[in-house]
């Protein structure tokens, strides 16, 4: 003896619904691990930054002046393909570090410095200055990439 299955047409309609509500919670929830995996591969992102100085004199006369990067810190995907441009603005040279990445260079004033690297780990990164490494040599001048 056989059975005769009859499926109705809002059954189906609402099947796939309920199948199309399920799939878009899972993207909804998976979005940070599904969406930078359909992004173009070879896409790179430019990140600016500049040396920038403050400076000023104290009440009794004496110019005080600290060098920083701007912007200080800078978000990044994890894997996410990187191109840092860093122009000079103030001080005649900085040479510089980013820990962790095995990157090393100088930023120059009135010249762009490029730096390309890929962050494969998750973590904080210190972009550190080696000439202003305290505050006797107006420092610490510390700028930090955050990798998610």
């Amino acid at each position: 003896m056989s059975r005769v299955w009859i499926i109705k047409r809002k059954h189906v309609i609402q099947l796939a619904a309920a199948l199309l509500i399920l799939l878009i919670g899972w993207l909804y929830v998976n979005r940070d691990t599904i969406l930078p995996t359909l992004a173009e591969p070879t896409a790179e992102r430019t990140i600016h930054m500049v040396v920038g100085e403050f400076k000023s004199t104290t009440a009794d006369g004496k110019t005080i002046e600290a060098y920083r990067w701007d912007p200080g810190s800078v978000d990044v995907r994890k894997g996410e393909r990187i191109k840092l441009s860093i122009l000079g603005v103030n001080g005649e040279s900085h040479p510089f570090l980013i820990e962790g990445l095995n990157i090393s260079g100088e930023i120059k004033k009135g010249k762009e410095t490029i730096v390309h690297f890929t962050a494969n780990q998750a973590g904080t990164y210190r972009l550190i200055c080696m000439t202003h490494t305290d505050m006797a040599h107006s420092g610490p001048m510390i700028g930090y990439i955050e990798v998610h």
